[in-house]
C-alpha cells in the first residue's frame, strides 16, 4: 500500500525540496545520501508508518473506523489487507486518507520547524499526484529508473506478484509525467557508485541556492 500522504506538510520559508519517485526507484536510498551530506530529510511514509506501529497515534481511529481485524497480532496496522481493501474500494481509501492525512501533515509541519540542516527534503511518494507541492517546495527532484527494474525490486523487496506491483504502479503518475514535473532528476539504475556524484552535484546547487534565500532573507530583517 502506498502511504497516502499526498496533501501532507505546510508552507516553509527555508529552502526546501520535494523529493518523489516511483515504488521501488529508490527514493530512501538517495534520500540518505542527502542526509549524509547533512541536509534535513523528512520521510512522509516514516512519519505514516510509526502512525501506524504498533500503539500508533493513528491506530484507535483506524481500528474504530474499519475493525480490530486491520489490526496484526501486536497492534499495528495490517498493511497488506489495507492495501487489497483500498485498491478494491475507492471510498475506503478516502477513509484512510481521512484519517492519515490530518495527523501526517501536522508531524511535517512540526518536523520542518525543527530542522537543523541548511536546507530540507520531503520525501513524498505521492507529490506529482497530489497538486498541491509545488507551492510548498522550492524544488522537485524525481528518482528515476526504468519500469522494469522498478518491478523487479519491489518484488524481491516486498515479495509482491508482478500483477500487484504493476497496480501498484499504475495508480502513481507515469515515468514521463513525473520526469515532466521534476525540476531535477537523480537517474538511480546503476548502484550507489553512479548516485553518489549525482547526488553530490545536486547537493552543492542546493547548498548555493539555500545561502542565497537566507541571504535575502536576512536582508529583509
Amino acid at each position: 500500500m502506498d502511504t497516502p500522504d499526498q496533501h501532507t506538510a505546510a508552507p516553509v520559508s527555508r529552502f526546501s525540496v520535494g523529493l518523489t519517485g516511483g515504488i521501488g526507484c529508490g527514493k530512501t536510498t538517495v534520500a540518505d545520501l542527502f542526509a549524509a551530506r547533512g541536509a534535513t530529510v523528512i520521510d512522509t511514509d516514516q512519519i505514516a508508518h510509526s502512525l501506524t506501529a504498533p500503539h500508533g497515534a493513528a491506530m484507535t481511529a483506524l481500528l474504530a473506523e474499519f475493525g480490530p481485524e486491520f489490526a496484526t497480532p501486536d497492534g499495528a496496522l495490517d498493511r497488506a489487507r489495507m492495501r487489497a481493501l483500498v485498491f478494491a474500494d475507492p471510498g475506503a481509501r478516502q477513509r484512510l486518507e481521512a484519517i492519515l492525512h490530518p495527523r501526517i501533515r501536522e508531524a511535517t509541519a512540526a518536523a520542518a520547524l525543527v530542522a537543523t540542516g541548511p536546507y530540507t527534503i520531503f520525501v513524498v511518494p505521492l507529490l506529482i499526484e497530489s497538486g498541491t507541492w509545488r507551492e510548498r517546495v522550492a524544488r522537485i527532484l524525481a528518482i528515476d529508473c526504468p519500469e522494469e527494474l522498478q518491478v523487479a525490486r519491489v518484488m524481491a523487496r516486498n515479495g509482491l506478484s508482478e500483477a500487484q506491483v504493476r497496480a501498484i504502479m499504475a495508480a502513481q503518475v507515469s515515468r514521463s509525467e513525473r520526469l515532466a514535473a521534476a525540476d531535477d532528476v537523480v537517474l538511480n539504475d546503476d548502484g550507489l557508485d553512479a548516485l553518489a556524484p549525482q547526488v553530490d552535484l545536486l547537493h552543492a546547487t542546493y547548498l548555493a541556492k539555500a545561502a542565497k534565500l537566507a541571504g535575502r532573507a536576512n536582508e529583509r530583517l
